[in-house]
């Protein structure tokens, strides 16, 4: 019944383009689509998910060039509980991530980066928005150490899974971070849901700690969430926790939507060109 129902409801993302990007000799796969300024969408566990390609697409028919890369997990795949024992083990032993407090800012954000680079370059506009979810919800953060990212929204950031405080941060990083946001004038948006164990208050009012009046974190009535989310998410994650992808509610006026339009409209305020003087 599992693979029947997975079959019929994964994504083919057959309306992106699917291309390697390589920085620094490391290549990974990109799904593109869409025009105008770039966003860098990471996914979150257990990957590129339907709803995360959902997602995608409003950013995209909203406006922007849209830029997925894969990190882990099955591109399009539904996602089911199985995937706890796979795809999130095999991605907390990674030398690309640090799972856990301690181990500073993951490497793959240096990858990340320099892919911002390159939709920056390809795409042009006052720069790039970053938004991460889940397991790369602080990666946005962290991205914000290349010039080109200049909106990132912080999404239900899980890392590190041991620390309900921890930013996922190097020292050094989180400074450099502090002092860019503050030197450039940046916002950081965040969305979490109240009661998310893995996303908890304490961790942002870290970030508050970090980033002061930056920081905008937004917190959603865990009532709010879809009752009804895939198995991964209702067996494996097991809260309110993914405010914009598994557990929205895609109903005209409802607080997970109105989250959705708020990033998109935060999106267009930092990317979109200044207007022409009429003078």
């Amino acid at each position: 019944m599992h693979g029947e129902r997975k079959k019929k409801l994964d994504d083919p993302l057959d309306d992106f383009s699917c291309r390697v990007v390589e920085v620094e000799g490391v290549g990974k796969r990109v799904y593109v689509t869409g025009a105008g300024p770039a966003v860098v969408l990471m996914p979150e566990m257990p990957g590129i998910s339907p709803d995360v390609a959902r997602f995608a697409r409003w950013i995209r028919d909203a406006g922007f060039s849209v830029y997925v890369p894969s990190l882990f997990g099955v591109d399009g795949a539904y996602p089911l509980a199985e995937a706890a024992g796979t795809v999130v083990r095999r991605a907390c032993v990674s030398s690309e991530f640090r799972a856990f407090a301690g181990g500073g800012t993951s490497p793959v954000v240096a990858w990340l980066r320099g892919l911002a680079r390159v939709a920056h370059a390809e795409r042009g506009g006052a720069g790039v928005g970053a938004v991460g979810l889940c397991f790369t919800g602080n990666f946005a953060l962290s991205m914000t150490l290349e010039p080109a990212v200049v909106a990132p929204v912080v999404n239900h950031p899980s890392l590190p899974l041991d620390d309900p405080a921890g930013l996922e941060l190097g020292e050094e990083d989180a400074v450099a971070v502090a002092e860019r946001v503050r030197r450039d004038g940046l916002k950081v948006l965040a969305y979490r849901f109240e009661g998310d164990r893995w996303c908890t208050g304490r961790r942002f009012a870290a970030y508050r700690a970090l980033l002061g009046e930056a920081f905008d974190g937004r917190v959603l009535p865990a009532g709010a969430a879809n009752p009804d989310p895939p198995p991964f998410f209702r067996e494996v994650v097991g809260c309110a926790h993914s405010v914009v992808t598994a557990h929205l509610v895609d109903t005209a006026g409802h607080p997970t939507v109105r989250a959705r339009d708020e990033i998109i409209a935060f999106l267009a305020e930092r990317l979109s060109p200044p207007a022409e003087s009429s003078a």
